[in-house]
């Protein structure tokens, strides 16, 4: 029970930062969702602040895993980030969270995963008109941009982002 104790507790803190983020956030909420105590969740993570970054990675470690870039096909992995991004509303509102309650500060398995998929580009397609960055950053907003916007047809959705993919990509 106790070694399962730091994911219980960054699975309550999830839901608790999503909900409200990080400043509506309150430990006490965390510690009984988590059935553990506040004083064992600073013994694990140090500060709210720090659990809070910790469990922005965790989200971040969760999609990476389950969404393996493929630089082959674009428009494939952008479809599947989507639908991982719709199965898992949390993450969304806990990148949005961050994004405005910490501007301008990377999550720490950002710019490494970044700049991975960056190589990979440039391994596949060179930087010829469209450097590697730059069109993973348009892809990136794209699926952003539809996540939080899906319209009422998922298939439809889907299909019109396939589709963007594929012409930025052309």
């Amino acid at each position: 029970m106790a070694a399962d104790t730091p994911r219980r507790i960054l699975d309550a803190a999830a839901d608790e930062f999503a909900e409200r983020g990080l400043a509506g956030a309150r430990v006490d909420r965390i510690a009984e969702r988590a059935g553990a105590n506040k004083q064992r969740i600073y013994a694990y993570f140090g500060s709210k602040d720090r659990l809070f970054e910790r469990v922005v990675e965790d989200q971040i470690e969760q999609l990476l895993d389950a969404v393996p870039f493929d630089a082959v096909d674009l428009p494939g992995y952008a479809v599947r980030l989507w639908e991982f991004n719709l199965a898992h509303p949390s993450l969304v509102r806990l990148l949005l969270w961050h994004a405005l309650e910490r501007p301008g500060m990377q999550v720490g398995h950002t710019e490494s995963s970044h700049a991975r998929k960056v190589a990979a580009l440039r391994a596949v397609r060179g930087d010829d008109e469209w450097p590697a960055d730059r069109l993973l950053g348009q892809v990136l907003a794209l699926v952003h941009g539809v996540t939080l916007a899906p319209g009422p047809d998922l298939e439809h959705t889907r299909a019109d982002l396939r589709r963007a993919v594929s012409r930025l990509v052309g």
